[in-house]
């Protein structure tokens, strides 16, 4: 699914209530589209950048706002910048193609927005907001860097051209640096996430043992020391538990 325009007005009222936005606020917006959101997005903050990939679209939008507080970039989302930024919050009904990397993109850098209020599909909101018994490599990449709820379900028929699928609103907060997390080195930390999901049929023990090239009875035993059934699946292991086995795996092995 690429860029679906987003034309009902009372979803586009419930995105700027969610950000909570005021005149001291710099919005960033990704994939502005036909400026819809960007227009209401002006009315309430004191400055909106709107990035644009499209060459047609971000001529448009520079014509529409070219006397206001939008900015428009002519840029791919993906290499945009926001080091120079200071303080933003990123409001987006975002080409649904790119939600993942954008997502990912924007938590992992070093001037992150304070909040993220975005348009999602249905299915990858459910996916981030996941609990355990259903965490992915998805939710558990986002919900190591912030706290994200559901806030409204959207139906497609809010959009233009009418896609097959239904959206969310989701809300992405950045989690302060708690004192337990200094010692986890996100690449490391990920590097075995993945070696848990490498094998979605496979228990933990099994995928671990693998990944990390050490048996059975030792990958079993880091399971164990983190108070958990070495049966378990990735997927059943909340943040904390992959915090506090990636703790113990570094000790020894990682």
């Amino acid at each position: 699914m690429g860029q679906n325009f987003l034309v009902d007005g009372e979803v586009l009222a419930k995105i700027i209530e969610t950000a909570d936005i005021s005149l001291s606020d710099t919005i960033l917006e990704i994939g502005p589209g036909l400026g819809v959101l960007t227009e209401g997005l002006s009315e309430k903050a004191g400055n909106v950048i709107a990035v644009e990939k499209d060459d047609k679209l971000a001529e448009m939008l520079k014509s529409k706002f070219s006397v206001s507080n939008v900015k428009v970039l002519n840029q791919d989302a993906l290499e945009f910048d926001s080091s120079n930024l200071g303080k933003y919050k990123l409001v987006a009904n975002i080409p649904y193609n790119i939600t993942s990397m954008v997502i990912q993109k924007f938590l992992e850098t070093k001037n992150k927005p304070n909040v993220m209020v975005l348009m999602v599909q249905k299915e990858v909101a459910e996916r981030i907001t996941a609990e355990p018994g259903d965490m992915s490599l998805l939710s558990i990449s986002v919900q190591f860097y912030a706290t994200a709820k559901i806030i409204d379900i959207v139906p497609k028929e809010s959009f233009f051209p009418l896609p097959k699928v239904d959206s969310a609103i989701i809300k992405i907060e950045s989690k302060k640096q708690k004192t337990g997390n200094k010692s986890v080195q996100a690449r490391d930390f990920f590097r075995m996430v993945k070696f848990g999901f490498a094998a979605k049929r496979k228990t933990l023990e099994n995928n671990l043992a693998a990944g990390m090239c050490i048996s059975k009875i030792e990958a079993s035993d880091i399971i164990k020391r983190v108070g958990l059934s070495e049966k378990i699946r990735a997927e059943e292991l909340s943040i904390e538990d992959w915090e506090r086995l990636y703790k113990i795996a570094s000790t020894d092995v990682v």
